[in-house]
């Protein structure tokens, strides 16, 4: 397990600029509005060839007009109990507030290892502005500007002298992302929250409350992959601020970063045009994907109902109707392990190779038995395939005349190597090459 450093302050001081810093990312919304970070947002920082995680979190406030500052409050406790480390940032431009007394208070409380970072500390004038925050009772104070890096070299020595003496892991081999998708309010986070047993994810009723990408690791059941929440994805036309603009390039962000895609649907609404826009994201990205139709339990049913909202889907998605489809409900957690068995499936599916002398077997069969139209009067051969050595299944033909093979005849050949090879939810590239 590697160190952990929290990052904690009253809404609008820069932890998610610093965050950012840290792990030299742009993982964390930055905006000059203040509560714009909700969820906690982990990354990962190196220094001294010391690698440590970064926790960045939601501003801790009392008494203000967010919705969301009770679930903001608990999910900074939640990263102070992680953290073996806390980076407590303060605003020189601002001065002491009644909120930086109450997170000094808590993390006092704590018995954590902390820190003060004053931030914004970018001439000399403000150095001995910020020496007023010595009144808040901690032996030492680092001043810091987060945009542009100066001070932050101190604190980091610091911080890597006071991890707790553990010996350093190295990052284990490439992990498995699993990316949770779909619109606003379709219980992505909710999904989160019942796998892991924890409320690791703030869930309301209000559309668009996660906004950056989430990650978290899963190592249960003799599963080890990471898990990714992420922002609802809206009609761009609905989209209208600015931080949830950026929220949105995240979700993209992550899809592209993902391995295997769980595309989230409300069951009470169906499949919807915008849900048929996120797939051909995923599916255009090459990613595997599992369709999880959410809040089964609120839909009335009967004999057939699975099956006709199954055949719907199916419909919509034409011709690409070789993907699982699980219906769930997470607040009874109806079948989400299923969800979660079947995203893995998909993933060995998406990594599969297949023998070269059992796909010719199969393949050359096939082609006998349906040949390709003739072109211009002229015959076209195939006489080999191979399934090249990239990260998605990717199949070569071997033909005489490669140019006039067309896309009837490839959708032909990629729907027998499914029915032969299991590649349910990946999608499988056909490339045909002069012999």
């Amino acid at each position: 397990m590697s160190n952990i450093v929290a990052i904690v302050g009253r809404p609008n001081v820069g932890k998610s600029t610093l965050f950012n810093r840290l792990t030299e990312s742009r993982k964390a919304i930055v905006n000059e509005n203040a509560g714009v970070t909700r969820d906690r947002n982990y990354g990962k920082a190196e220094w001294n060839g010391v690698e440590f995680s970064v926790i960045d979190t939601g501003g801790y406030a009392l008494n203000s007009d967010d919705a969301f500052e009770s679930e903001i409050r608990k999910q900074v406790m939640l990263a102070i109990d992680e953290a073996d480390v806390i980076l407590f940032v303060v605003d020189v431009e601002n001065g002491i507030t009644d909120m930086d007394d109450a997170v000094a208070s808590l993390l006092r409380k704590s018995n954590k290892k902390s820190f003060l970072a004053v931030n914004k500390v970018d001439n000399f004038s403000r150095q001995y502005d910020a020496n007023e925050f010595y009144s808040l009772g901690f032996d030492e104070i680092f001043c810091i500007s987060s945009v542009n890096g100066s001070g932050t070299g101190d604190l980091l020595d610091k911080v890597v002298e006071s991890f707790p003496t553990k010996e350093s892991v190295k990052e284990e081999e490439k992990i498995p992302k699993i990316t949770i998708v779909g619109r606003p309010n379709v219980g992505k986070s909710s999904m989160i929250n019942a796998l892991i047993g924890v409320d690791r994810n703030i869930v309301t009723d209000v559309a668009g409350t996660t906004r950056d990408a989430i990650h978290t690791r899963y190592n249960k059941f003799g599963h080890d992959f990471y898990l990714i929440d992420t922002a609802g994805l809206r009609k761009k036309g609905k989209v209208t601020e600015d931080v949830e603009f950026y929220s949105v390039l995240r979700s993209i962000r992550a899809i592209e970063d993902s391995d295997v895609c769980i595309l989230m649907l409300d069951a009470t609404r169906g499949i919807e045009a915008q849900d048929l826009n996120i797939f051909s994201l995923i599916w255009n990205n090459k990613k595997g994907v599992v369709i999880l139709v959410n809040k089964w339990d609120l839909v009335e049913k009967d004999n057939h109902s699975t099956k006709k909202f199954m055949e719907e889907i199916q419909e919509r998605l034409a011709p690409n109707n070789d993907i699982p489809i699980i219906f769930t409900s997470v607040t009874t957690k109806q079948r989400i392990f299923k969800a979660l068995e079947e995203a893995v499936h998909v993933y060995e599916n998406r990594s599969k190779k297949v023998k070269t002398s059992q796909l010719n077997d199969v393949m050359l069969a096939a082609i006998e038995a349906f040949s390709p139209p003739t072109n211009k009067g002229k015959y076209i051969k195939i006489k080999y395939v191979t399934q090249l050595p990239t990260v998605t299944p990717c199949f070569a033909f071997y033909a005489n005349l490669p140019q006039y093979v067309k896309d009837p005849y490839k959708r032909y050949l990629e729907n027998k190597i499914r029915e032969n090879f299991d590649f349910s939810g990946v999608p499988i590239q056909i490339f045909i090459r002069a012999k």
